[in-house]
This record gives structure tokens, C-alpha cells and sequence, in this order.
């Protein structure tokens, strides 16, 4: 099984993934201990697989691609929204100095918790809620990353990511393309935002898909 996720890790590697922290936290993270019995054949391709919930677990490239692009350093505070199986919640944990996620599926929490305890990876903090509102009792946060699309940068987020923070989404409603999207912060407030490529990820649920910000 190591040997099938180092041969998946190399896959990534090829597809242009050159970040040795983040092709490293991957090879320490077994993909088998997130993927549903159902789909054991297929645990190690570089495909997104359904998790329940009407949820999945992204392509492994997708998941190193935007980390990569987060650029987690040793002494961040990262934030994931959408915890899904726990997968890249535990790649996160092995850059980050402390990671937290909120998922909004209670079903999914206990499975992400189970999966993150089977690989190893304990030092993460869960929380049941809508993403949408981040996790002001430990805000700011130097990282965040999105999971699930949102129709447009949530302001919460926005909020609690400190000045000179990254943070990384999908953009886009169910039915249309969606862009993976890198945003940082600056000093003076300034906010940008760098479109990267088009991807699909499941929408995120609750305000993230109000059209309007109020």
C-alpha cells in the first residue's frame, strides 16, 4: 500500500508539482485511509472519488496543486473549509503548525475524524458549521483554503485571514465553470485575486451560494 502511494505521489510529481514540503506531506499521508471500502480499486488513481454525504474526495494532484499554491509554512495557522473525508485536512497538518476545518455534515465529521486517527494525523481541530462564517474564536488565520465552490469570496474569510495571507477557492455555481482562485491580502487592506485554472468541486452549501453579499 506505502509503495501504491509513493507511486501516486510520483504521478503528482509529474504533472508538475515541484514542491518537495508538499510531494513529501503527501507521501506521508496514505490515500487508502480516506477512500470508502466501495472504491478500494480505485484508491490510488488521480481521480476525485464520491465520500457520501454527496460529497467527494478531490483528485490528488487538485489537492497538491492548491496547496502548493497556498504555500503553507511551518509556523501558519491554516483554516480549511469543507473537511470531506479528512484527506486534505491531514496533508495540511504535516506543514502547518496548527490546522482547523469546519464541515457542515455531521456524518462526515465522525468519518473525517476516524480517517484522520487511522492516518496517524491527530493535531487538527474539527468544527461542525457553515463554512461560510470561518472560525472567529481562533481567527486570523495565515492560510485558507476552500474545498467546496463558493459564488464568491466570503467576507468572513476574508476577515479573519491576516495581512500578507493567502488564501485559495473555487469560484463558480454548480452549473457553470468554476475557477480555482488564489487571493492574497496585503498590509493595506489591498485584496487580489489570481485566476488559475478551471476545475469542478462539489458547491458550497448555506450563504456561500447567496448571489448577493449583504
Amino acid at each position: 500500500m506505502v509503495d501504491e502511494n509513493k507511486k501516486l505521489v510520483r504521478k503528482v510529481a509529474a504533472k508538475g508539482i515541484s514542491s518537495e514540503r508538499v510531494l513529501n506531506a503527501m507521501a506521508q499521508v496514505d490515500r487508502r485511509h480516506f477512500v470508502p471500502d466501495q472504491y478500494k480499486r480505485r484508491i490510488y488513481d488521480d481521480n476525485p472519488l464520491p465520500i457520501g454525504a454527496g460529497q467527494t474526495i478531490s483528485q490528488p494532484y487538485i489537492v497538491a496543486f492548491m496547496t502548493e499554491k497556498l504555500d503553507v509554512r511551518n509556523d501558519d495557522k491554516v483554516l480549511e473549509i469543507g473537511t470531506g473525508s479528512g484527506y486534505q485536512l491531514a496533508i495540511l497538518s504535516k506543514l502547518a503548525a496548527s490546522v482547523y476545518s469546519v464541515e457542515r455534515s455531521p456524518e462526515l465529521i465522525t468519518q473525517a475524524k476516524k480517517n484522520l486517527e487511522a492516518a496517524d494525523c491527530r493535531d487538527v481541530v474539527i468544527k461542525e458549521g457553515d463554512g461560510y462564517e470561518g472560525m472567529p474564536e481562533v481567527a486570523p488565520f495565515d492560510r485558507i483554503i476552500l474545498t467546496a465552490a463558493a459564488v464568491h469570496i466570503p467576507p468572513p474569510l476574508l476577515n479573519q485571514l491576516v495581512p500578507q495571507g493567502r488564501m485559495i477557492l473555487p469560484i463558480g455555481g454548480v452549473n457553470e465553470i468554476q475557477t480555482l482562485t488564489l487571493v492574497k491580502k496585503y498590509e493595506d487592506g489591498k485584496v487580489t485575486q489570481k485566476p488559475l485554472e478551471s476545475v469542478r468541486f462539489v458547491p458550497m452549501t448555506g450563504r456561500a451560494q447567496e448571489r448577493r453579499v449583504n
